[in-house]
């Protein structure tokens, strides 16, 4: 017996060695992989140029990955499917300008912000809405179960389905609604973009409507992914990546409240 026992000692450590291995990483969908799933259609936090994915998003989810010891794999869909495919373990892990609010937190498992977005009301020039109380009863174009249609519902706007930032201020200009509820950051890229546009934006009062806090989200049970992922975050925010990210594709720092 005395001689077997170091034997079984030493098959019990291998095994433990083995799982320990194997467990590395575990709440990944791909063994040493961060699969990220995103829409990439909406500039400038992720979309296509020369076929390619770039954008706030995109560069902060690759360092992001580089800094957990991980290889970043980007998944793009649709929003309607977007959130659906955590629970199917389509992916890790969302970044998607996807803000956290009691109903997503109780769902799901967010990390640190890396982004803060202002409420603005978005029309055209010469539009009678002047404030965020001429929205009452007004017609506004919203992703649907996005933060914006549920702060248009909260105003006592009604919200009308626009599958993209882009459409929705088409609606606008066209008149098929009044007006949008969006965040400033997107409106002002769009703006520079456009700089022939009729349309403007007055900002919502923080107090009526809080800056929202913009952060990765990831199945309820990935805990440990998500300590990991809150560790590399920390990291960037005090190197600097963050806001030299948010300073390349906004022109200022959404980063801090």
């Amino acid at each position: 017996m005395k001689k077997k026992l170091p034997l079984i000692l030493m098959l019990g450590l291998i095994t433990l060695v083995l799982a320990a291995c194997g467990n590395q990483n575990s709440e990944t969908k791909e063994k040493g992989t961060l699969t990220i799933g995103l829409e990439g259609t909406y500039p400038p936090y992720a979309y296509r140029q020369n076929g390619k994915l770039t954008g706030f998003e995109v560069e902060l989810a690759k360092d992001t990955a580089k800094k957990m010891g991980l290889k970043p794999k980007f998944v793009t869909t649709g929003w309607d499917s977007l959130i659906q495919g955590i629970n199917s373990q389509s992916y890790d892990v969302v970044f998607n300008n996807l803000a956290e609010n009691p109903k997503r937190k109780k769902q799901f498992r967010f990390s640190k912000p890396y982004a803060y977005s202002k409420a603005i009301i978005i029309t055209k020039k010469d539009s009678p809405i002047k404030n965020y109380k001429d929205l009452k009863g007004k017609k506004v174009a919203e992703g649907t179960g996005t933060d914006n249609w549920n702060n248009a519902v909260k105003l006592g706007a009604k919200p009308v389905a626009s599958p993209e930032f882009q459409t929705s201020m088409d609606m606008i200009d066209d008149g098929r609604v009044q007006a949008a509820v969006n965040s400033k950051e997107d409106f002002v890229y769009w703006q520079k973009n456009h700089p022939k546009t009729d349309l403007t934006y007055q900002v919502i009062p923080s107090n009526v409507i809080t800056p929202a806090a913009i952060a990765p989200m990831m199945n309820k049970n990935s805990k440990e992914l998500n300590q990991k992922m809150n560790k590399a975050l920390d990291e960037e925010r005090r190197d600097g990546t963050m806001k030299r990210l948010s300073i390349k594709y906004f022109g200022t720092d959404i980063t801090n409240k």
